[in-house]
């Protein structure tokens, strides 16, 4: 590695020729975020449910994660996300109108140990999961 008093060209030059080893700045060049991103670069979407299904944890945990499969409404890619908490699963049906966020694992994955789901549901029929949950509101008739 140059290391004298006029390195500086050499030293641009290496540093630019590795970058594209570097994860994030390959993910900002070649665009993989907005390619892969099903919410295209949104915070939240909104999506029709499909399915309730139950997912299997990885190893070392054991149980099943409560999930519905999601259709988008803005560009009808089908995701799973996840439906947190004690019993919520039985405040929604299939063709509910959810409202998805993501779950915030570690570089746009998955989170823990539930194996492809990296989202999770938020509202449903335009009310809040957790109220639905608790009793504090009643999810409206159609």
């Amino acid at each position: 590695m140059a290391r004298g008093e006029f390195a500086s060209r050499k030293l641009k030059k290496d540093r630019k020729r590795h970058r594209r080893l570097e994860k994030a700045w390959k993910r900002r060049a070649y665009g993989i975020k907005d390619r892969y991103d099903p919410l295209e670069g949104a915070p939240q979407a909104r999506g029709l449910v499909i399915k309730k299904e139950g997912k299997e944890q990885k190893q070392p945990h054991s149980g099943i994660v409560k999930c519905v499969r999601v259709q988008l409404a803005k560009n009808g890619r089908k995701v799973s996300a996840h439906v947190p908490r004690d019993k919520a699963i039985t405040k929604i049906d299939e063709h509910d109108e959810v409202v998805i966020e993501g779950l915030g694992g570690s570089q746009r994955g998955q989170m823990g140990s539930i194996p492809g789901v990296r989202f999770r549901v938020v509202s449903v029929n335009g009310v809040s999961l957790e109220e639905l949950r608790t009793g504090r509101k009643e999810k409206p008739k159609r």
